[in-house]
């Protein structure tokens, strides 16, 4: 009921968690029927979720978890899209994840794969300004590099969020503000998709909504002028070490042929 009268008044989209693009396992059939009639009745503006998996064998992590980047992989997320598309009877929007570890296997680049899998697919991209700010930390990778990499003419949102900082590596929280190296990321981001729609999450430790208002408009700052370079490289990685693998701090063990950085 609330939601309908949300979209009486403004555009509503619908951002998922739990598709498991990624997993090997059948397509959930029982989770597509629903978010179907959901987004028959609310006519959302797109529907998006992750590249990544979330389950295997039946049994739910409830965590996005990441996939290793080949050519085998992308055929098989490339098909289980189609096949999403096809049911749902509209495009589907995928975000790129967080990620804290990477696989030996991995043979292209995030950015190319995401590519690769819109022209193979006609999906569009969910580009996470802070994802892209967390992952190129933790695998040691230039995060402006993966934005002029990335295909922004395929964009159709961005996020924002904030996150913690354990020395060694960073994880995505969405719990506090947004660091200004990541709003320098943004303007970049703006700039090269030509302002794509924009959404600040704030999951825990929520604040007034005035708080969030306020953190949101700083966007607009970010909008225009010139794209400072060197400030989006401001963190550098400390000795601290409160953290020995991130991964133990959201999924222990996760995979044997994942490799930290």
């Amino acid at each position: 009921y609330v939601l309908d009268q949300v979209a009486e008044q403004y555009p509503v989209v619908l951002h998922g968690v739990s598709l498991s693009i990624g997993s090997t396992d059948p397509l959930n059939r029982e989770y597509l029927t629903k978010l179907k009639a959901l987004a028959d009745a609310v006519t959302p503006a797109w529907v998006s979720d992750h590249l990544c998996w979330t389950g295997v064998l039946g049994a739910n992590s409830h965590d996005l978890l990441p996939i290793p980047l080949t050519e085998k992989t992308l055929h098989h997320v490339a098909e289980r899209v189609r096949r999403v598309q096809d049911f749902l009877e509209r495009p589907l929007i995928l975000e790129n994840p967080s990620t804290y570890v990477t696989f030996i296997e991995s043979t292209i680049d995030e950015p190319d794969f995401l590519r690769a899998l819109s022209d193979e697919t006609g999906c569009g991209l969910l580009l996470d300004v802070n994802n892209v700010y967390v992952s190129c930390f933790n695998a040691d990778l230039d995060p402006v590099g993966y934005i002029e990499s990335f295909p922004c003419d395929r964009v159709v949102q961005m996020h924002v969020a904030g996150h913690e900082h354990q020395g060694t590596h960073i994880i995505d929280t969405h719990d506090r503000p947004v660091v200004p190296e990541v709003w320098e990321l943004y303007r970049l981001a703006w700039q090269r998709t030509d302002g794509a729609s924009t959404l600040l999450e704030w999951d825990g430790h929520i604040p007034s909504f005035e708080e969030c208002h306020a953190e949101l408009l700083k966007a607009r700052r970010y909008m225009g002028g010139q794209f400072n370079a060197g400030r989006s490289h401001d963190v550098t990685k400390s000795g601290h070490e409160s953290l020995s693998t991130p991964v133990d701090f959201l999924v222990p063990n996760v995979m044997e042929s994942a490799v930290s950085e």
